[in-house]
């Protein structure tokens, strides 16, 4: 592993897939549930149930792939090798997906959706996996973790543009015609940023490869009995949860009830991810000064005290919806950013406890559990539906349903947010602890500090050093 601090031109080569990963994450939370219940006429339960269960069987490709991503021994770079393999694999189902034409049967959406996120597990397992090793310092690992963060809205923000560009241009403003676009522009964009990062970041020599090609899923579920990784799984569980379900209803939520169109929507939808930018520089600097802790929890709580506000918005006024939204954005980034940099902490102490490299795998785990959350989001689908909302006629919805709609989207998300909060409180690994535990790795490995870029350059011809550096 490298110490020390990468260039920001190096972190913005490595954020670059964020962009279209994230692009293509955000519809198919969103919109791509909305496009195949209203527009291709399947049912909205069977369309959140195919959601649900696909996510869920995805989550047993989880363990395996962590364990052969830690056995891999490619002189291209085990990451970077998977990456470019995750590719084709994605462009070819997110075409089937977002091209899909009236007459679709539910097999047809589960199938290309197993086929997704397969891709996409291998893409983004790499490459968070990739980013734990650019660095052993504490708070860089923030800063890592905050570029990547930030391309994932980036991404986001360029994909709710994008619904807007198009109707400026007269090009379509219908949900299918906005659909085929964002699928159109994720699968050129795709390729065009993983060759960049593959180009331009390296990626550092293994440690201990004897004791990696032994990664077995033993070590997988030994893992999940670590305490420190529980608390971060719960979390982190969480908080990708409460804006899930937000997420997954935000349209819904917007159109139905506040009474604002499509594109409206799409425009309040973008403000939130912009703010979700500045709130990426806000919590890494709060880290750095109070702890990933603390900084974390503040963010909960902002989170569920903007969320509880948000049935007190005014219907069809988009100016003054507009502040929420910012205010809601705002502590988005905290979760995703703050906790993978803790476990790209605790795979010190990991290797350390056990002396052996387990990164591919603990992030096996957190990748789990984004996908665990997002399914039991989905779930709010499949509750709507029971208490009689009807997605594709808005007269036919029950009173009860948009109840229901009001209380899972503001209440629910607030309520998980001040869980996530909770579970922070006395995390253990600070970084006076973390120091010591770089201090016992140093002696441990022979050398009275971490290697540098340099360094690993010398000992492993093949890990290319930052040419930014």
């Amino acid at each position: 592993m490298a110490g020390g601090r990468r260039s920001t031109l190096t972190l913005a080569a490595f954020a670059a897939p964020c962009l279209p990963l994230a692009a293509f994450g955000l519809p198919l939370v969103i919109t791509l549930p909305h496009y195949y219940s209203e527009t291709l006429g399947l049912d909205v339960a069977t369309v959140g149930l195919a959601f649900v269960l696909v996510r869920l069987i995805d989550i047993g490709f989880d363990p395996i792939f962590g364990t052969l991503l830690d056995r891999t021994r490619w002189a291209f770079g085990r990451f970077k090798g998977w990456m470019a393999i995750s590719a084709p694999i994605l462009m070819l189902s997110i075409y089937m997906l977002f091209m899909a034409k009236p007459g679709v049967t539910s097999l047809y959406l589960w199938t290309w959706l197993l086929m997704v996120y397969l891709g996409y597990s291998i893409a983004v397992l790499s490459h968070t996996s990739w980013a734990a090793k650019l660095t052993v310092d504490y708070h860089e690992r923030s800063r890592i973790y905050a570029f990547w963060q930030s391309g994932n809205v980036l991404g986001m923000i360029m994909i709710l543009a994008l619904p807007i560009l198009l109707s400026r241009l007269n090009l379509g403003s219908t949900a299918a015609n906005i659909l085929h676009g964002q699928g159109w522009f994720i699968i050129v964009l795709l390729p065009l940023m993983m060759l960049l990062t593959l180009w331009r970041v390296p990626e550092p020599a293994p440690t201990h490869v004897v004791d990696a090609d032994r990664a077995t899923l033993a070590d997988y579920f030994g893992l999940l009995k670590r305490p420190t990784v529980v608390r971060i799984l719960i979390a982190d569980l969480l908080t990708g949860m409460a804006p899930g379900i937000a997420g997954t209803l935000f349209f819904f939520f917007f159109m139905r009830v506040k009474q604002f169109s499509f594109v409206e929507s799409s425009g309040l939808l973008l403000i939130y991810f912009v703010s979700a930018i500045l709130g990426a520089a806000i919590w890494t600097r709060l880290a750095k000064r109070s702890g990933k802790a603390k900084a974390l929890i503040a963010s909960c709580v902002t989170y569920a005290i903007v969320q509880f506000g948000v049935v007190m918005l005014p219907a069809g006024n988009f100016w003054l919806a507009a502040p929420f939204l910012v205010a809601a954005g705002i502590p988005y980034s905290a979760g995703a950013l703050l906790l993978r940099s803790m476990m790209a902490d605790y795979s010190d102490e990991e290797r350390l406890a056990s002396g052996k490299d387990r990164t591919g795998l603990l992030y096996a785990i957190l990748t789990g559990t984004v996908k665990i959350g997002t399914a039991l989001a989905s779930t709010s689908l499949i509750l709507l539906g029971a208490l009689g909302f009807n997605a594709a006629h808005a007269t036919e919805s029950t009173a009860l349903s948009m109840a229901g709609l009001q209380a899972l989207y503001a209440f629910a998300p607030g309520v998980i947010g001040l869980l996530a909060a909770a579970v922070m409180i006395g995390y253990p690994l600070t970084e006076a602890k973390h120091a010591e535990i770089l201090r016992q790795l140093g002696e441990a490995d022979g050398a009275s500090t971490p290697p540098t870029p340099e360094d690993i350059a010398i000992l492993n011809p093949n890990a290319l050093p930052d040419p930014a550096e």
